[in-house]
């Protein structure tokens, strides 16, 4: 990496995920936590999701991709990576935005696991019905 290129930076988060991300002008490399991108994510559709806001642009092979990511799972991870390149890529050129958004990659998915009550056995689950 030249120490004079621009870098485009952004946070992406999914449910307890959170993701720093870095884009650098190269040939389309992912690193994921140091890590080489197929190798971190086994499940090919986290490696389908991670790589959309690039596909959907066609730009893939342009921009190097390092991520630092922690929190949650490899999906909630993958999520999080995804939000974190398409805000990244509005760094980039902003008239990529619309595509982005019709796309829903900006949005932030704001579903996370709801907490357990108390009197119940989960978040909504009862224990059984006994009339006596």
């Amino acid at each position: 990496m030249a120490t004079n290129s621009v870098v485009y930076s952004a946070v992406g988060k999914r449910k307890t995920s959170i993701a720093r991300i870095r884009l650098i002008p190269g040939k389309g490399k992912i690193v994921v936590n140091k890590r080489d991108f197929d190798s971190y994510f086994g499940r090919a559709s986290n490696k389908i999701h991670v790589r959309e806001p690039l596909k959907l642009l066609e730009i893939d092979n342009k921009y190097d991709v390092i991520a630092n990511v922690n929190g949650g799972g490899l999906t909630g991870q993958a999520g999080a990576i995804r939000h974190g390149i398409s805000k990244a890529l509005l760094d980039v050129n902003i008239d990529f935005k619309p595509t982005l958004k019709k796309a829903g990659l900006l949005t932030r998915d704001a579903r996370k696991k709801e907490r357990k009550k108390y009197g119940l056995r989960g978040a909504r689950k009862a224990f059984q019905f006994s009339k006596r």
